[in-house]
């Protein structure tokens, strides 16, 4: 087809952005007779109007001809907005294309994406991931700058063409000089980390359960105590026990991190993301937001944690945000002229204090908080937020000799819970295909039945605590990973008393 087209007239394939989507964008060079110009349409941003500059650099000082003629470069559709300097490599090869200053036959093999500089250097771009899912769906290869190819280089069943200068990547469409194509990496290099372990932990053992039950079956937990037992300590270690993701969960998390301002870090894609934001983050930057919307720390921690620090001391605006994406799994972000939608199926680890000083019910007996003062300040989390939290746990002070020596028998190592929560969850996904706390009301049904006396258990707990629906739900669900956590094909008294037992603030309604 390519080949039949207009000397004056160049087609090329590149990708643009559209929340984690890269939706593709042809990049038509039409180049007439008339006073010298260069002109960009197609619902150009700033950084792509600017582009024409970076372009008409690059070719004077890559020792190319540019055209004295007028120059017409439309990115089509007209109606996707486009943004950043991803397009630069595409007009450049279009004008070199449509001036016959390199062969067009072979242009419609790639997809060509990054930035110019003026001296002809291709710089990287963000949001190469998706690019690169999306080129390998189209069959086409994937022309690049060599700093990007280790994040594409993520993919399967693509080829890489990894370019320096823009004079690289003439040489090869020409045929003269070929880049060496780059393909998936056999073994991605995958960092652990071993500077933190559950080991480091002494005492707080019924803590360590519930953090390993809440691993196995992804649940949401929040930790209730007196400042410095160890809370914020037990939320970071929780990565250290999560079974690693899948590739195809790797892909969808590294896909929110390659289009985010921070990046990919290839080096530990497989493993679970880790957010804990300040409790002064604005609505925005827990959900994402933007005139161009990007993802926000919700969507960051797609597949892992958030972890959320003096609960109480979010605005409880900022926190009501959470409870739609806590049921759906994702985020829709509107705008005037445009909707995102962003993955954000996170477990929630949640921190706080007993009351606004923090000591109710320590041993030190330093407070002197008013009930009327402690219940305003647990006011602050909403009662439908609170019922969306599996697991409510009190964390208390630790004894000092238990502090000092830890357990006579030894702390059990990351390794050592890691090994039980793979296991559970191994057994959850073989049963359902998801983790537990994922699971539908037809599901809960299906695979989280009782006994009449278990039944009767429930009933009894729903009366005394006051438990909603979406509570039963929760504690059959929490019920279902204590079992797989014994193996046991059933739901027994015991797995579901422990369940009703993690629900310490509905105790108190």
């Amino acid at each position: 087809m390519l080949s039949t087209l207009p000397m004056s007239l160049a087609i090329i394939y590149s990708r643009g952005r559209s929340g984690i989507e890269a939706p593709l964008v042809t990049v038509e060079v039409h180049i007439a007779n008339g006073l010298p110009s260069l002109s960009i349409v197609g619902l150009p941003e700033t950084a792509v109007k600017e582009s024409k500059d970076r372009v008409r650099g690059a070719l004077l000082n890559s020792r190319f001809e540019f055209p004295a003629q007028r120059i017409t470069v439309n990115l089509a559709p007209a109606d996707l907005p486009k943004e950043g300097g991803r397009f630069d490599l595409a007009i450049a090869l279009g004008i070199l294309a449509a001036s016959g200053q390199i062969p067009i036959a072979r242009l419609g093999d790639y997809e060509c994406v990054g930035e110019l500089s003026l001296g002809g250097e291709l710089r990287p771009i963000i949001g190469v991931l998706p690019i690169a899912i999306q080129a390998r769906n189209n069959h086409r290869k994937l022309l690049l700058p060599k700093e990007n190819s280790a994040e594409a280089a993520l993919v399967t069943d693509i080829e890489i063409i990894p370019a320096g200068h823009l004079l690289e990547v003439c040489a090869h469409l020409g045929g003269q000089t070929l880049i060496p194509t780059q393909f998936q990496l056999t073994e991605p290099q995958q960092h652990q980390t071993v500077d933190i372990d559950f080991a480091d932990v002494h005492g707080q053992y019924h803590v360590k359960r519930a953090f390993e039950i809440a691993a196995a079956g992804a649940h949401n937990l929040l930790m209730l105590g007196p400042p410095g037992t160890g809370k914020s300590m037990i939320a970071c270690r929780l990565p250290t026990i999560l079974p690693p993701l899948t590739e195809q969960q790797a892909q969808e998390t590294a896909a929110i991190a390659s289009i985010s301002d921070q990046g990919l870090d290839v080096s530990n894609w497989r493993q679970p993301p880790y957010r804990a934001p300040h409790h002064t983050a604005s609505a925005a930057a827990l959900v994402g937001g933007g005139s161009n919307p990007r993802p926000g720390e919700i969507s960051l921690a797609h597949n892992g944690t958030l972890f959320l620090d003096e609960l109480p001391e979010f605005d409880r605006k900022v926190l009501e945000v959470l409870r739609e994406p806590l049921e759906t799994g994702h985020i829709t972000i509107s705008r005037a002229n445009r909707q995102a939608d962003f993955p954000a199926r996170f477990q929630l680890i949640a921190a706080m204090n007993p009351c606004p000083c923090g000591y109710l019910g320590d041993a030190s007996g330093r407070c002197h908080c008013t009930s009327e003062q402690v219940g305003r300040y647990r006011a602050r989390i909403s009662g439908p937020l609170l019922d969306r939290i599996d697991m409510h746990l009190e964390v208390p002070r630790v004894p000092h000799d238990v502090l000092r020596k830890g357990s006579p028998q030894g702390e059990e190592s990351s390794a050592v819970i890691r090994v039980r929560v793979v296991a559970a969850r191994n057994i959850a996904l073989a049963r359902s295909g998801k983790a537990n706390s994922a699971l539908t009301a037809k599901e809960v049904k299906q695979f989280c039945d009782l006994s009449e006396p278990g039944h009767q258990l429930l009933e009894q707990a729903m009366d005394k605590f006051g438990l909603s629906n979406r509570a039963y739900h929760r504690i059959l669900k929490l019920a279902r990973t204590i079992a797989d956590l014994a193996d046991s094909p059933q739901i027994e008294i015991a797995h579901l008393s422990e369940a009703i037992s993690y629900r310490k603030l509905d105790r108190r309604v």
